[in-house]
């Protein structure tokens, strides 16, 4: 699975490095998710940014790596390709074909029905390989021991029961568990989208978290995850209370709260469900704790009395402003 470093021959490295792509060796994979027809790419490298360069994805379309000696053109291209009905190996094949540098490159492609194909330079610096299979493609070069891939690939198989998200995740943490990028690591991004396209575009991606420079990057990729998810919640309980539904939002809010109970954002907007279904004790309960971390949570409670969205008596909101 491994390559060596060549000496060139015939297109110079010089003529083809461009270094405001760089070099991007990395560990990464695309995938679908079988079940909701999802979309995503996840990524790990000693890099700035990497997530900016690496991933695309597209609702209805496909996901693509670009990677080694990117170039970050194959992304929109392939997903161009892609939504003409070409399948992967033959976009793979097209665009390596009229590309100098592709013996430095290292190219995944998943399509919208989890076809998948992968391309590995036998000018990529060792170790490199990739491994596909219906529904995912892993890959990696630059790194520490050539067996990375073999255990992105371990973890990824072994992961089904988890949600789709937390399968790159684990698989991540795999190939850094295996060595990782003999270099280290820097930055790391995790973008999931649809499976199938919306007219509501704002509505197709559902995860794109990026990390750009940290010292533990999956760490902290992980930890983003969680507040997405935390979030994901609050936002799904101010459509409830936008529709009315009280006893939903409150249970949602709940749901964030006990993902992110250090995060006044949680504890506030609970107690706002709970006031609003007077259950003035609780949330008098949860609001000190918001308002000892920043008293301006308070003027924010009297704030929302001429929106609307709280609606009590003067008694009980000077209880909950005390």
């Amino acid at each position: 699975m491994g390559c060596t470093m060549l000496a060139a021959s015939g297109t110079a490295f010089s003529q083809i490095y461009d270094p405001q792509e760089g070099l991007k060796h990395t560990y990464s994979i695309v995938a679908r998710d079988e079940v909701t027809g999802e979309l995503g790419v996840a990524v790990q490298s000693h890099w700035f940014a990497v997530g900016t360069v690496v991933a695309w994805a597209k609702p209805g379309v496909g996901a693509v790596a670009t990677q080694a000696m990117a170039n970050i053109s194959l992304g929109p291209k392939s997903l161009d390709l892609l939504s003409q009905g070409i399948g992967p190996e033959e976009v793979i094949a097209r665009l390596l074909a009229e590309d100098q540098g592709a013996a430095y490159r290292q190219l995944a492609v998943i399509d919208f029905s989890g076809n998948s194909a992968a391309h590995t330079g036998d000018r990529c610096i060792a170790y490199a390989g990739h491994r596909t299979g219906k529904n995912y493609s892993l890959q990696a070069n630059m790194m520490l021991k050539d067996d990375v891939v073999e255990s992105m690939e371990k973890a990824w198989l072994a992961s089904k029961d988890l949600p789709f998200a937390e399968r790159f995740l684990v698989t991540l943490e795999a190939a850094e568990a295996a060595g990782g990028d003999i270099r280290g690591r820097q930055s790391a991004s995790l973008l999931i989208v649809k499976g199938t396209a919306t007219p509501n575009v704002w509505e197709e991606r559902l995860i794109d978290l990026r990390v750009d420079d940290h010292a533990e990057p999956l760490e902290e990729l992980r930890r983003l995850y969680l507040v997405h998810s935390a979030y994901r919640y609050m936002n799904e309980a101010e459509v409830a209370l936008e529709n009315g539904a009280t006893e939903q939002a409150m249970n949602t809010y709940n749901k964030a709260l006990e993902l992110m109970p250090d995060n006044p954002e949680m504890p506030f907007w609970t107690a706002i469900s709970l006031a609003q279904k007077g259950e003035m004790e609780q949330a008098e309960a949860l609001l000190q704790k918001v308002y000892a971390h920043d008293p301006n949570w308070r003027e924010l409670v009297r704030r929302l009395v001429p929106t609307g969205m709280l609606q009590l008596s003067e008694q009980d909101l000077e209880r909950l402003l005390r």
